[in-house]
């Protein structure tokens, strides 16, 4: 994160990384229920970060003692040793001492993967699912995508992939099953009726961010979803919410449910498309100080807002839906948030690796501190168990509520 001057953050509005601190905020996939699987391609531990070059380390007693033990196991033990494997147990014994879930290493695979995930585009078929029970559902295809083109619908049940079943299966093994493949033959369950699809599996640009127009109560309401903070996610947003715009639309709902976070730049553009530079968005505490950090908007909207959440936002949604609530005055409807509140720097190592580990807190713009609490709603919101058999707007009794709270007159 770019130190600010004068309290003004310094996050780079074109996305380029930061010369100073480039921050990337992300969470745990494993850990939500709800899984947004862009292309199918990851399902990997996210969590705060904030990137930096590796710091040279100077050889000491404690290095030469596990570069003796390595030697002596790789040298002599009798059986066979993977040298890689036993680096990165090592690797991963000594990140898991500190008791800290979001410290953590990514090998060579896994960062490759976040990082076509994180920049906002993927090699894959375009579907986001959700595991629910025993089965994993499609909950849409990306416009355009190669599974959009096939005839992959919302509310499919993924039955085989490659003539293997996927009852009782995760969504990791869905990702296990497809990535690195050119093309895959899935069947699916669409109501009573089994169908079977070819699907390309081809480059998708990741399209974070949908919205839509409802009318509630004779009042037409902008209702825009963020899937993931990708590298492209604030450029979408501003082309959505100046369409909207257009339209004349001055209320508006923003769905953060089950987003899991990602670059904190592109959180901090969004929020500068409705507040000036006279709002505090998110704090940053550290050992020695906490620091304000402020909107980079020119001016401020005066829209009506909703904020959805649930118990899989997390990160980059908490601040969002923070800043919203305490400095613009937004509405929270859903449930409490996952709470995030911790901030990660991330280096590569030799190999093509990446660790990540906790270095700060971020905290709400009043000052509010939210990991392992998370953002409590303003108006609390169970999710019907019918969305999930049927996902419409109808069913959606989230939505719902957000919308006739947005419409009261």
């Amino acid at each position: 994160m770019a130190k600010n001057k004068k309290k003004k953050n310094k996050t780079n509005k074109t996305n380029k990384p930061n010369k100073q601190r480039d921050i990337k905020d992300f969470f745990s996939m494993k850990e939500v229920l709800v899984i947004t699987v862009m292309a199918i391609i990851f399902g990997w531990f996210m969590g705060s970060i904030i990137t930096s070059k590796t710091a040279k380390v100077n050889e000491s007693e404690d290095i030469k003692k596990f570069t003796n033990v390595y030697n002596h196991i790789a040298n002599n033990y009798y059986k066979k040793v993977d040298r890689k494997k036993l680096v990165e147990s090592a690797i991963n014994g000594m990140l898991n001492d500190l008791d800290d879930p979001y410290t953590s290493y990514m090998d060579e695979e896994e960062t490759d993967s976040f990082n076509r995930i994180m920049d906002g585009e993927y090699k894959g078929v375009g579907v986001s699912i959700v595991k629910y029970k025993e089965d994993i559902i499609i909950i849409g295809a990306f416009k355009g995508s190669p599974a959009q083109v096939a005839g992959i619908k919302a509310g499919d049940i993924i039955l085989e992939i490659d003539g293997k079943s996927f009852k009782n299966k995760d969504a990791d093994d869905v990702i296990k099953e497809v990535q690195n493949k050119k093309e895959i033959e899935i069947k699916i369950k669409r109501k009573e009726e089994e169908k079977t699809f070819k699907i390309k599996v081809k480059k998708v640009e990741i399209p974070s961010v949908s919205s839509e127009v409802i009318e509630k109560n004779g009042e037409k309401v902008g209702v825009i979803s963020i899937s993931v903070f990708a590298l492209n996610t604030s450029t979408q947003f501003k082309k959505e919410l100046q369409s909207l715009e257009k339209k004349n639309i001055k209320s508006y709902i923003l769905d953060l449910r089950s987003n899991p976070g990602g670059y904190l730049t592109e959180a901090t553009n969004i929020l500068s498309e409705f507040m000036d530079s006279s709002h505090v968005i998110y704090q940053i505490k550290t050992k020695k100080r906490t620091e304000k950090f402020y909107s980079e908007g020119k001016k401020n909207k005066n829209y009506k807002v909703v904020v959805l959440l649930d118990e899989n936002s997390a990160s980059a949604s908490e601040v969002v839906a923070a800043a919203l609530k305490e400095s613009y005055g937004a509405t929270i409807v859903g449930k409490k948030s996952y709470g995030k509140g911790t901030v990660q720097r991330t280096a590569k190592i030799t190999g093509g690796g990446t660790i990540k580990y906790t270095i700060e807190n971020w905290l709400t713009p009043k000052g509010n501190y939210i990991n392992k609490k998370g953002i409590e709603p303003s108006v609390e919101v169970d999710l019907n168990e019918d969305y999930y058999d049927e996902p419409t707007n109808d069913n959606d009794n989230q939505l719902q509520k957000a919308l006739e709270l947005i419409t009261k007159k």
